[in-house]
């Protein structure tokens, strides 16, 4: 049963790096949920075993910030933003710084993939009324709004991940975080501004694109303003609060779901059912293969060679490597049971956050910038890509190690 076990898991996971499974019409999720359904077919986990393996506190939590996301769309929040940025009196790059800083703060709240999903086809078209190239602030979109992400337990969901399963403080995390996002924040700024060397405008017309301009999503003041009461309530309740924050939060998008004006069929039909099944078929074929004990002895063998996963220097890199082979959350997933370590929380949320920024494939948020981009007839390549991505990713990762050094050395 062990070799089955493996067989399977190694399967999913090379579904995770391929994006899906050679001759099959199978992207990460559905290789994930095949994997699930595999083990409990040939009997390697129970049902029982299987539910009791999903990990319901973050699940939960995943569920009701996208419920929360849900009501700001549709209040369309997202597209006012991005229009009164696109209409201050800036020059392209104080836009850009702002465009950065404004990302960062949507995602750290309502997730980075949320934020990308709603502003980047708002954002094109803002930039072409203002004959501005697209792809310098296409880019600072996906950078920072990862970056923006690790500033939160709440900004991405393998932050979510990790939060509730190692039961982290929400303000210390906060407060930790604090120095590695923002200078994460500058250097993106800062050489997307160098590489674009003065040259912001339009360089010519628009190929042709797949699809029309969307129409902006209308503001609705009280929808966006109920949005962001509950969204404020859940920050001040998570730093203060001694509940769960699961149940807060579900009990906050309960709360939205009872809307005389948007029926929920909208609501819900804007909740990532794909992340969530995603999210459980992970934690079942990952505490499948825990239970024939080959992590453990792959971890003990590691050490006898030197290589402490536990200790923050191996950790480290792990996730680094892990976050850019396998994508973030399945990374995570694989080196929690490791996490040991006083920083060790603090560390995978920054260190496989940041790491996203290195390639296209390295986050979700990334691919819907670039696609969207694709629908409107904009070509970012993944060199054009990695020119800002590696140097922001390097850049970031160093001052986190050296930040994360700082506090091992001081016990902090």
């Amino acid at each position: 049963m062990t070799t089955t076990i493996l067989a399977i898991f190694l399967t999913v996971y090379l579904g995770m790096i391929l994006g899906g499974l050679p001759f099959l019409q199978l992207d990460r999720t559905g290789v994930a949920l095949l994997g699930a359904i595999a083990l409990i077919g040939v009997n390697a986990l129970s049902l029982e075993q299987a539910v009791a393996a999903m990990h319901l506190p973050t699940l939960i939590l995943l569920f009701a910030f996208m419920v929360i996301s849900a009501q700001m769309r549709l209040g369309g929040f997202y597209d006012w933003v991005t229009r009164k940025l696109a209409t201050l009196s800036l020059g392209p790059a104080g836009l850009l710084a702002a465009l950065t800083v404004v990302s960062a703060a949507l995602s750290a709240v309502f997730s980075n993939d949320i934020v990308c999903l709603a502003v980047a086809p708002v954002l094109i078209d803002a930039c072409r009324r203002r004959r501005l190239d697209p792809v310098p602030f296409l880019l600072a979109l996906a950078c920072a709004s990862n970056i923006g992400s690790a500033a939160t337990l709440i900004g991405n969901p393998q932050n979510m991940l990790i939060g509730q399963t190692l039961r982290l403080d929400f303000g210390g995390y906060v407060l930790a975080a604090a120095i590695p996002v923002g200078f994460g924040l500058l250097a993106c700024w800062g050489l997307i501004v160098r590489q674009t060397g003065g040259r912001w405008l339009d360089a010519g017309p628009a190929e042709a694109a797949a699809e029309p301009p969307r129409e902006d999503t209308p503001f609705d003041g009280w929808q966006t303003a109920k949005g962001l009461a509950i969204a404020a309530a859940l920050l001040a309740a998570f730093l203060a609060a001694p509940w769960p924050r699961e149940h807060m939060a579900l009990i906050g998008a309960g709360i939205l779901l009872m809307s005389r004006q948007l029926h929920s069929r909208k609501m819900l039909g804007l909740v990532d059912w794909e992340l969530l099944v995603l999210f459980m078929s992970l934690f079942v074929v990952n505490h499948a293969l825990q239970r024939t004990g080959i992590p453990a002895d792959a971890v003990a063998g590691l050490a006898a060679l030197g290589v402490r996963l536990e200790q923050p220097g191996p950790l480290f890199a792990a996730t680094f490597l892990l976050s850019n082979i396998v994508s973030n959350v399945p990374a995570v997933m694989l080196l929690l049971p490791v996490a040991h370590h006083e920083t060790s929380g603090l560390l995978l949320a920054l260190v496989s956050t940041l790491s996203g920024n290195l390639l296209i494939v390295g986050s979700i948020a990334n691919i819907i910038v670039v696609d969207a981009a694709a629908r409107r007839g904009i070509a970012i390549d993944w060199k054009r890509h990695a020119r800002v991505g590696v140097p922001i990713t390097l850049a970031s990762l160093a001052v986190s190690a050296a930040y994360l050094a700082l506090r091992f050395q001081l016990g902090l």
